[in-house]
């Protein structure tokens, strides 16, 4: 199971950003932004007590409007709140309850959703203000004053919200169905690659209306094993807004990554590589999914003997930073290389659960550090004690040394590549956590 998903919503103007930006950054709240996914931090992993979640920024709902731009930003938001696990309606005290507000609660009730009333900007201390009132009229149950800049009131809106959320305690049940998530771009053709998996396998056992809008999960079972597809199809881009349209096709990616336990990157062979690939692709990278690049529509290139080298070479160079993901190149049209891709589905999902015993981790530790010395500064070595395992999807290591600040990116990722090459791990992120002797994990 993913994490679950919390909405900021509400018309333009009222502080959602600021509350994002207080609720992520000062709580301490922030696990990791993904690099690049949104020009504007569209969402982040966070962390309450002993819950996570992600929390989703939307842009303003304007709920009747014939400007494109707002149209795009209310379908944003109307997708925002079909995938959200619970909602955080911002409402701004200085304008008091206004049409658009009654509009947009409307809209919420009609969800069904765990819906939390903020009434931002109440910036004093003490006795809450007499308009707080006024948004009892809403029918949204007791308002959360709160103040989005100095960030009053945000601890007990977040104690509500996580009393909401699923429990979340750490551990997830392991499932012979592998779910994978077929994420990317609109136009690659995601739901042709799963209309034919559909269509050519006939043990499908049901179909399931996904979380998302416009998503369903379709589960198969074939030869090679037993597996639920995600798919997030339904998007259509070339609208006059593609800033819009890109928002909110990451959003439908960052719902199924969220849920998979292996993520099918597609790329248009047609078009190439684009600045939105590299977004989807870290967002699976950092939630330390396993995954395959599959260059879809292969069969509409004109190629030579040369073509899949030099497509493969460029695409290392563009995925440099998940170097470790294979690369299949494939026709969901006609079905090329879709039995390769369930064979790798297969492979990548073993290699992220895969665990290493202690003793063969410091067996390697041993041969790593006397082939390469650890680095030092001004005359102190550093020194790794031991290494080993602590958990898996991704497989995640933590070496116990004498001094973090000795431990330099270069070295870990130098043992990251001595664990690579001695245990395989194709496919799937590792994780390497640096701790000194005493500290907890």
């Amino acid at each position: 199971m993913g994490k679950p998903i919390v909405a900021i919503v509400g018309r333009p103007n009222v502080g959602k950003s600021t509350l994002f930006n207080k609720l992520v950054g000062q709580r301490l709240a922030i696990v990791e932004d993904t690099p690049g996914v949104t020009r504007d931090r569209l969402y982040a992993a966070c962390e309450w007590q002993d819950h996570r979640f992600l929390l989703i920024d939307t842009g303003g709902i304007e709920p009747r409007t014939d400007d494109v731009l707002l149209r795009h930003m209310r379908h944003q938001a109307q997708l925002a709140i079909d995938t959200a696990d619970a909602i955080l309606f911002v409402t701004d005290i200085r304008s008091g309850v206004t049409a658009q507000d009654e509009e947009i609660a409307a809209l919420l009730l009609r969800s069904g959703k765990p819906l939390f009333l903020v009434v931002n900007k109440v910036d004093g201390i003490g006795e809450a203000p007499v308009e707080l009132y006024d948004f009892y009229s809403l029918g949204l149950g007791e308002p959360y004053p709160v103040s989005s800049v100095h960030g009053h009131g945000t601890g007990d809106l977040l104690e509500a919200v996580c009393a909401s959320l699923p429990a979340n305690d750490g551990t997830d049940e392991e499932d012979e169905r592998v779910s994978v998530a077929v994420i990317g771009r609109p136009n690659v053709g995601k739901s042709s690659l799963v209309n034919y998996i559909l269509g050519e396998e006939r043990m499908i056992v049901a179909n399931e209306a996904g979380t998302t809008r416009d998503a369903v999960d379709s589960m198969v079972d074939n030869a090679y094993g037993q597996f639920t597809f995600i798919d997030t199809a339904g998007l259509r881009k070339r609208g006059k807004v593609e800033d819009g349209v890109e928002r909110y096709s990451v959003l439908r990616s960052l719902a199924a990554v969220e849920r998979a336990r292996v993520c099918v990157i597609m790329i248009d062979a047609t078009e190439g590589f684009t600045e939105q690939d590299s977004k989807v692709a870290g967002f699976a990278h950092e939630q330390g999914k396993a995954c395959i690049i599959a260059v879809n529509k292969w069969d509409a290139v004109e190629k030579d003997d040369k073509t899949m080298d030099a497509q493969r070479k460029k695409l290392m160079n563009d995925f440099s930073f998940m170097s470790y993901a294979p690369i299949i190149f494939i026709s969901a049209k006609t079905g090329q290389r879709v039995d390769r891709l369930f064979e790798l589905i297969r492979f990548v999902d073993t290699q992220n659960a895969m665990r290493i015993t202690t003793g063969m981790l410091n067996d390697l530790l041993a041969r790593a550090t006397a082939r390469v010395q650890p680095p030092s500064d001004k005359g102190r070595r550093l020194k790794i004690y031991y290494m080993t395992q602590i958990s898996t999807r991704p497989p995640t290591f933590v070496c116990f040394c004498n001094s973090k600040k000795l431990f330099h990116f270069s070295y870990a990722r130098y043992l990251e590549n001595q664990i690579r090459e001695t245990f395989g791990l194709e496919g799937t992120p590792v994780r390497i956590l640096i701790r000194e002797r005493g500290e907890k994990v």
